[in-house]
């Protein structure tokens, strides 16, 4: 047992003790967090500072958090599950939730808005190499 288990010890973390005892940690951050749990507790109070102030209702907060577990870069199933519970319980609708996940199903287009372009400038430059060393080859 460590000192910041014990009840009278003042934890460093408090957001993060949080998001422990609420189900609401993600445990692929618990390597960072004991890696640097004063700069885990940061950057939690950063990304949930919308949250933790209020700025947005608690149903758009979650829409967005569904968007950001689900996405191309996240894939996060357990947050995905747990928003999407969390949401209908707020009175979200099936409808606004799927429309959520249909917006963030377009992040993965930038693949090939990215590639695609790419793919077509470096098949014009192979084609001019080709050929100017087939050019050389029969002069």
């Amino acid at each position: 047992m460590t000192t910041a288990d014990t009840p009278t010890a003042a934890s460093t973390t408090p957001l993060c003790d949080h998001l422990r005892r609420t189900g609401e940690w993600n445990p692929n951050w618990t390597p960072f967090a004991e890696l640097d749990p004063e700069w885990t507790e940061r950057f939690m109070s950063m990304g949930l500072k919308p949250m933790l102030d209020k700025v947005l209702d608690a149903k758009t907060i979650e829409f967005i958090a569904i968007a950001v577990d689900a996405s191309c870069t996240h894939l996060y199933a357990p947050g995905v599950r747990r928003h999407i519970r969390k949401a209908l319980e707020l009175g979200a609708t099936q409808e606004q939730i799927t429309a959520v996940l249909q917006l963030t199903s377009v992040l993965g287009i930038h693949t090939m808005s990215l590639g695609a372009p790419i793919l077509q400038e470096e098949m014009a430059a192979y084609q001019t190499r080709s050929q100017a060393h087939a050019d050389a080859a029969h002069a």
